[in-house]
């Protein structure tokens, strides 16, 4: 075990570099995400084929989320850190052989059960959709429950690499997902000589995306092998740490289950809302999860194995090491909040307004992604402070206050959706936006009560007032500047738009931040 001394001279490069090369590999799959979008809004646009393929990514999601990376992250980083930073290489690869079997044998089992059950699933969640579109959604349902299996086991992988601080190849990896997906649509739309929507088109993306997910496993585990002594698949018996991921894994998978409950709730009453509010839906979440994943993914995957491995330090040097992650959120968030809001259109339409998706798509996404939008903050930061709990070995307090965000995301949406869909535009309705009003409010519910329990166990952790003010300063004159370039300036491509919005808000808000105090960086300065 290193020293306190040798853990603060490791500190600064550790933390900065390892959120830039998670946030470099979350940035360029993201990229190649955004571009598969694009050629399904094309292809799809709000389309009944559109929503059944929402629905049918998102009913066998359930399996990615409760034993994928948050929960692995939770239970397996911790005790794999620590025994690789005690130098114990072996145990920790028979640890990480048991991990990936038991992992390997529950995740085959749900997703066989799920395809089993998909007919079951779908009448339920879509009662209201007619025989066609309730029988694609069920093909689809039958082809990602197995995909959603291999892509748990590259959450494994995810988590040996971070241990490991390799932390680029595992965030890139989904890059092959989308580039498969993206070559199954071009390949199909071609060979059936249609680029209208078409139930062989969706078909065919769902078998591209279990390609990719395939290859997206298969490409991270030589880089796993090159790092893991002693790998062998085992259930664990006798395995030294396997009791207690398991002993953490289990309140994770709980708190991840209700989130699973609330998402599936959301989808179900996503489908008694006007046709197209699932795919709606569906857009405006590709938008909001951006910056959480770049920013608030990548910050808080490269503190929890640097926090695991300070688990014995005091609290002052845990607190600190917190603050400066929230600051940096914050620096992130913030801004991306607000252009989301009040320059959500342009950016919208610069991605999705082509082929099948039009103008009044454009306008609904808009709202739904401005109401996520208001939550980022809050979302992004509770992940940080959800990894602080976790490299303390608290798995049980963000499990429990998970509850209370997805009871209150549920009530406000509910009461918020009906008479939001009464509101039409085009032939969509805002129904969607009222479900994402609801999000927002649990996603500030979570971060107030996590922000409470973890100042109970560390104590102050910043950041402090005059910072988040002086951030919110500079991403409200930065959205000024946005509204007023779109004010002047001649209609246009919705491409050349944002480029002429994007970059002077981008510019205004760095330049101004940085006149207030507050300068862009992944590591934090000295004086932070």
């Amino acid at each position: 075990m290193t020293n306190g001394t040798e853990a603060s001279a490791a500190e600064p490069a550790a933390l900065g570099s390892g959120a830039a090369r998670v946030g470099a590999g979350i940035f360029l799959s993201r990229v190649f995400g955004f571009v598969r979008e694009r050629f399904f809004a094309y292809y799809f646009g709000s389309s009944d084929f559109a929503d059944a393929w929402r629905a049918a990514l998102r009913l066998p999601n359930v399996v990615q989320n409760l034993l994928g990376e948050g929960t692995l992250s939770a239970s397996l980083i911790p005790v794999y850190s620590e025994l690789i930073e005690k130098g114990e290489l072996e145990k920790a690869g028979r640890f990480a052989g048991a991990a990936l079997g038991l992992l390997a044998a529950v995740a085959a089992g749900v997703a066989l059960a799920g395809t089993a059950l998909a007919p079951v699933l779908v009448a339920i969640f879509f009662a209201s959709w007619d025989p066609a579109k309730q029988a694609l959604t069920v093909d689809l349902v039958r082809i990602l429950f197995p995909m959603t299996g291999v892509l748990v086991l590259s959450a494994w992988a995810l988590g040996i690499l971070n241990s490991h601080r390799r932390f680029f190849v595992s965030y890139v990896a989904p890059v092959f997902w989308n580039l498969a997906m993206i070559a199954a649509m071009v390949a199909g739309a071609a060979y059936f000589g249609s680029d209208a929507p078409s139930r062989d088109l969706v078909v065919a993306l769902a078998w591209g995306a279990l390609v990719g997910g395939l290859i997206q496993f298969a490409w991270q585990l030589p880089f796993v092998m090159g790092h893991v002594r002693g790998l062998r698949l085992s259930f664990g018996r006798g395995v030294e740490g396997v009791r207690e991921a398991v002993h953490n894994f289990w309140p994770v998978v709980a708190a991840r289950g209700i989130v699973n409950v609330s998402a599936w709730i959301d989808l179900f009453l996503a489908g008694w809302l006007r046709s197209g509010a699932v795919a709606v839906l569906g857009y405006a979440q590709t938008f909001y999860m951006l910056p959480i994943s770049l920013f608030g993914m990548s910050i808080a995957a490269s503190e929890l194995p640097e926090l695991s491995r300070m688990r014995g330090e005091a609290e002052r040097i845990v607190a600190e090491r917190v603050g400066k992650a929230l600051r940096r959120i914050a620096y992130f968030m913030v801004p991306s909040a607000l252009a989301y809001v009040v320059l959500g259109d342009v950016i919208v339409a610069a991605l999705y307004q082509t082929g099948e998706f039009d103008a009044s798509a454009t306008l609904v996404t808009w709202t739904v992604l401005g109401a996520y939008a208001l939550g980022l903050p809050a979302s992004g930061a509770s992940r940080v402070m959800s990894s602080a709990f976790y490299a303390l070995r608290d798995s049980r307090t963000p499990s429990r206050v998970a509850y209370v965000r997805v009871t209150v995301s549920l009530v406000v949406g509910l009461a918020l959706m009906i008479p939001l869909d009464r509101i039409g535009v085009g032939g969509l309705a805002l129904g969607a936006a009222g479900l994402a009003l609801g999000a927002t409010s649990g996603a500030w519910v979570e971060y107030g009560l996590l922000r409470r329990a973890l100042g109970a166990r560390i104590g102050r952790h910043g950041p402090e007032g005059a910072a988040s003010e002086r951030i919110w300063l500079a991403a409200a004159a930065a959205s000024a500047a946005g509204v007023l370039v779109q004010i002047v300036l001649p209609p246009a491509h919705p491409a050349i738009v944002a480029l002429e919005t994007l970059v002077p808000f981008g510019v205004v808000y760095i330049a101004g931040a940085a006149l207030l105090g507050e300068r862009f960086a992944w590591r934090p300065s000295k004086g932070a």
